[in-house]
C-alpha cells in the first residue's frame, strides 16, 4: 500500500543514485477502473516542473523514485486532456457522500500495484489521511483508536467519478444516481457545502423537476448564486418546474435583463405566469399567492371532477381545496377533498360545494393575509380581483414563510410535506 502524501517531496534519482530533484505530483490517465500511473511530475532546481514518463522509472516507494535512465527531456510539463495531476487537481477536493449526506474531503490518495502498474485505486477520506500528511500517523491512529474514533475511511476509486469534465470538485458514482433519492431539502443541504464554484456539479445530476425542488429548499442568495452558474437554457428550464410563485420571488431578485432573458427561455404558460406574479408587489397578496390552482365548474358531477384530478395528477399541496367558478369566472365556492370524496359519483357540484368563500383581493397587505388564514383556519386563501374573478391562491406554508422569515421549512416539522403516492 502507497500513499501519494508519502510520495510527494521525496527524492528522484538517476540509475547511478544522482539526484535529478523531487517528486512533485503523479500524473493518471482517466478511463480505466483503476486508472494508471503514466508519469511523474518532477521538480528541479529553480521551481520548475517536468514531467518523467512512467516508462522511465524502474522504482518508486516511500523513499521516492529511481530512474532506469541517466538522461531526461527536460521540456516543461503539459497535461494532455484525459489525465489528472493527483496532488494538484485531486487532493483536498471535495465528495459528495449521499449515505451520510454531507461533503466530505480527499485527504490523501491510495496507489497500489494492479496489473503490472501502479494505479489509482482509492481516496482517503478519513482522520488517517490527515495524520499521515502530517507526519503523526502511529500516535496519532493510536490515540484515535483509544479515544474510539474510527481513523480509516477510503472510497474505491470505481465509486467516484469526477463532476464535469474537470475535478475540481467530485461524487460518488454510486451516490450519484441515489442523488435522485434524496429528499430535495438533504440535496440542498449537500448543495449549501460546496463551493459556488462545484453547486452546478450536483445539479447536472439532476433532472429539471427534481433540481426545481431543491432550487425550492435553498435560501434566495443561494438561489440566485446558483442560477447565474448555470446557462441560460438549463435555468430557464428548471424555472418551468418550481410553482410560479417560487420562480417569481427568485426572479424578483435577477436584473430586468436576466429577467427577459430567462423568461424568453420559458415556455410561455410558465412565462405568463410568472410575468403575472411579478407585476404584484411583494408585501401583498398578489405577490405571496401562487397560479397553481385547480377551478371547476358548478354542472360538474362529482365523478368528472375525480377524473380531472386524476388526469392532471396535480401536487399534493395544490389541492387542499378546489374552487368553483361560474361562467363569468367569478368564485362562488370551495369544494374538500374529503367532501368530493363521500359525495355520491352524480351529484352536481353546486350541490355540496361551500358557498360563499372566504377571499382576498390581490393587492391586501401580506399581514393581513396571513393574519385571514390563522383567523379562518385555512391551509389555502384564495385571491380575487375587483370583480371577484380568482387569480391565485396563498398557501399557509408560504403565509408561514412571509411571518417566520425565509427557512421556516428546515425548522419546523414537515407538516405540510406531501405523501408520495407513487
Amino acid at each position: 500500500m502507497l500513499f501519494l502524501s508519502q510520495l510527494v517531496g521525496r527524492p528522484v534519482r538517476d540509475r547511478d543514485g544522482g539526484a535529478f530533484g523531487k517528486v512533485r505530483d503523479l500524473i493518471v490517465a482517466l478511463g480505466e477502473e483503476y486508472p494508471p500511473v503514466t508519469g511523474v511530475v518532477l521538480r528541479v532546481a529553480g521551481g520548475r516542473d517536468i514531467f518523467v514518463p512512467w516508462s522511465d522509472v524502474e522504482q518508486i516507494d516511500a523513499t521516492g523514485a529511481r530512474l532506469h535512465t541517466s538522461s531526461i527531456d527536460i521540456t516543461s510539463f503539459r497535461q494532455r486532456t484525459d489525465e489528472i495531476r493527483l496532488w494538484l487537481n485531486l487532493l483536498d477536493k471535495q465528495i459528495v457522500d449521499v449515505e451520510d449526506r454531507k461533503i466530505v474531503r480527499v485527504n490523501d490518495i491510495q496507489l497500489a500495484p494492479v496489473d503490472g502498474r501502479l494505479r489509482l485505486v482509492a481516496v482517503d477520506v478519513g482522520l488517517a489521511g490527515i495524520l499521515r500528511r502530517l507526519g503523526l500517523s502511529g500516535p496519532g491512529e493510536r490515540l484515535a483508536k483509544a479515544l474510539g474514533i474510527e481513523a480509516e475511511n477510503y472510497i474505491q476509486w470505481e465509486d467516484v467519478d469526477p463532476v464535469e469534465s474537470s475535478v475540481s470538485s467530485l461524487k460518488l458514482r454510486v451516490p450519484h444516481q441515489a442523488l435522485a433519492t434524496l429528499h430535495p431539502a438533504d440535496v440542498a443541504h449537500i448543495v449549501e457545502q460546496l463551493a459556488p464554484r462545484d453547486r452546478a456539479g450536483i445539479l447536472a445530476a439532476l433532472d429539471d423537476e427534481r433540481a426545481a425542488d431543491v432550487f425550492e429548499e435553498l435560501d434566495a442568495d443561494d438561489q440566485v448564486d446558483l442560477l447565474e452558474a448555470l446557462t441560460p437554457e438549463r435555468a430557464a428550464d428548471i424555472l418551468e418546474e418550481m410553482g410560479p410563485d417560487e420562480a417569481a420571488d427568485l426572479m424578483a431578485d435577477l436584473s430586468d435583463e436576466r429577467q427577459e432573458e430567462l423568461l424568453g427561455l420559458m415556455q410561455p404558460a410558465e412565462a405568463s405566469d410568472v410575468r403575472q406574479l411579478l407585476a404584484y408587489g411583494e408585501e401583498t397578496a398578489g405577490g405571496l399567492m401562487t397560479t397553481d390552482y385547480i377551478t371547476v365548474r358548478l354542472e360538474e358531477t362529482a365523478q368528472e371532477v375525480i377524473d380531472q384530478l386524476r388526469e392532471l395528477h396535480p401536487d399534493a399541496d395544490h389541492v387542499y381545496y378546489l374552487y368553483v367558478a361560474d361562467a363569468d369566472g367569478t368564485l362562488v365556492g370551495t369544494i374538500t377533498l374529503r367532501g368530493l370524496i363521500v359525495a355520491p359519483p352524480e351529484t352536481p357540484v353546486r350541490d355540496f360545494m361551500r358557498p360563499e368563500p372566504i377571499s382576498v383581493q390581490l393587492d391586501l397587505d401580506a399581514e393581513q393575509v396571513g393574519a385571514a388564514i390563522a383567523r379562518y383556519n385555512l391551509l389555502a386563501l384564495p385571491v380575487v380581483d375587483e370583480e371577484g374573478r380568482m387569480r391565485g391562491i396563498v398557501t399557509v406554508d408560504d403565509a408561514l414563510e412571509r411571518a417566520l422569515g425565509e427557512g421556516w421549512r428546515k425548522r419546523l416539522p414537515e407538516v405540510f410535506e406531501p405523501v408520495d403516492e407513487r
